[in-house]
């Protein structure tokens, strides 16, 4: 099992080399380490691998000799503001953390106020500033902790509470929990050690994060305006595009009292988009709906379990097949999008469909640039569907209706230049936050171009963006 130790070290030369000695004597493993100045002088993120029991000795000793927390002869008063369920106990846990740093408390008011949370101001008598990021460190893992003052310490606590002020953001701004709280931390530092290898600002990283939690959050209810448009494609079939304001197009092939999905968007605007779909199609409750699937990314299969039925690539199940036995999926074994993965997991509330619902149309062979995996029908109308290398992610299909010289790109292709202000605000965020959205950029661009090319004369639609038709 992994675990990430956020430790408190002196700056000084071998500080970690006595960490990195404890952790190996206990047999663990270090598989990340970050450390930035920019953002705290003296807090190291390091994560091992390691048993549950080996986990236990390696937390003993390090906080043993002082790594998670530390004790000196200085003494000072830190103010605080706790918000904690208005339950009985409630507080204890915090109480017991205090009793472990053996820290006294100077001062405490609480009082309800009817809204089903109170606010514990407590005033703390610290021995040392290193305890005082410790405790922090603690109590931010158990509730939200705002720190009223801390001047005494000069910078010694910048970091710590700059890592707690931006997790408190996170809490508010998407209605986290204790625990999505603190796994929001960790993949953010783990976003900022990548960026930061590329010489990124550590504080642009953060800044980019609360702007996508935001933007997401910002455009949901009354705020979620997706542009609606629809087309003719026969006189038994129409063709509805749904272009939200972040996440990928949702279009809808409607034949009578059945409806043919091709992608789905974020998970996040689940009502949102329920709602529109009875606006638009009378009856939908009772419809017949299957779907079609162009990749396994989380901001196009939000909405999978709406459907009867989900047709799509073997390597799209196998990547969902990942998701549901708890295992990193495809974009995730990418360790530079792994953290954004993550984060969006949490932001957007996703959920990896259930697999008895989802359909393989066919496996990839041979070495083409959009390999034939299979066909399925709907409506009368043959739909085609070609795998591509995997240049955005392993699995991406393009699905082709020649009958109707209609193309479902996926993000094979996107177009741009049809993006609305709000989608041109949200794609700036993720290439940043990703590294890029590519797991093969010159296997992207070969299929992009190339699926251009061979569909000149078809409709397009692509996974962002208004249809093109060239």
């Amino acid at each position: 099992m992994k675990k990430t130790y956020v430790t408190r070290m002196p700056d000084k030369a071998g500080a970690f080399l006595v960490a990195g000695k404890i952790i190996a004597q206990h047999g663990g493993n270090i598989v990340r380490v970050n450390y930035n100045k920019a953002v705290d002088l003296h807090t190291l993120f390091i994560e091992v691998s390691a048993s549950e029991d080996q986990h236990k000795l390696i937390k003993a000793e390090l906080s043993e000799c002082g790594y998670l927390s530390e004790i000196n002869s200085e003494s000072q008063i830190l103010m605080i503001v706790l918000t904690l369920p208005d339950v009985s106990g409630a507080v204890m846990p915090v109480l017991e953390i205090l009793n472990a740093h053996k820290v006294n408390i100077s001062y405490m008011s609480s009082q309800e106020n009817g809204t089903g949370v109170q606010y514990f101001k407590m005033g703390l008598l610290i021995e040392n500033t290193q305890e005082i990021r410790a405790l922090i460190d603690e109590i931010s893992r158990v509730c939200e902790i705002k720190i009223l003052d801390y001047e005494v310490t000069d910078r010694l606590l910048d970091g710590t509470v700059f890592y707690v002020t931006f997790a408190n953001e996170m809490r508010k701004i998407l209605s986290l929990d204790q625990k999505q709280t603190n796994q929001v931390l960790v993949h953010a530092n783990r976003m900022m050690q990548i960026l930061d290898d590329q010489k990124k600002s550590p504080l642009k990283t953060f800044d980019y994060i609360r702007r996508f939690a935001s933007f997401v959050r910002e455009r949901k209810g009354e705020n979620f305006k997706p542009q609606v448009s629809f087309i003719t494609l026969n006189d038994k079939l129409t063709l509805f595009t749904i272009e939200p304001p972040c996440g990928s197009n949702t279009y809808v092939i409607q034949s009578d009292d059945e409806l043919l999905f091709v992608d789905c968007g974020f998970a996040y605007y689940r009502a949102e988009m329920t709602a529109l779909f009875k606006e638009l199609f009378h009856g939908y409750s009772t419809m017949k709906k299957s779907a079609f699937i162009t990749h396994g990314d989380m901001d196009h299969t939000g909405l999978l379990s709406e459907f009867d039925a989900v047709y799509m690539s073997g390597s799209c199940y196998d990547n969902f097949a990942l998701e549901v036995a708890g295992e990193s999926d495809f974009r995730e074994q990418n360790p530079l999008h792994e953290p954004y993965c993550k984060l969006s997991r949490i932001i957007s509330g996703y959920q990896p469909p259930a697999l008895e619902k989802c359909i393989v149309v066919g496996r990839r062979e041979g070495d083409d640039i959009l390999a034939p995996i299979g066909s399925h029908f709907f409506a009368g109308q043959r739909f085609d569907f070609y795998e591509g290398k995997g240049g955005h992610v392993k699995g991406d299909t393009v699905i082709v209706c020649d009958e109707l010289k209609l193309v479902f790109s996926g993000d094979i292709y996107v177009n741009i230049k049809g993006f609305s202000e709000d989608q041109k605000e949200f794609n700036a965020l993720a290439p940043f936050l990703m590294t890029g959205v590519d797991s093969n950029p010159a296997l992207a661009k070969e299929a992009r171009e190339y699926l251009v090319s061979k569909y000149s004369d078809y409709i397009i639609c692509p996974g962002h963006g208004t249809i093109k038709k060239f």
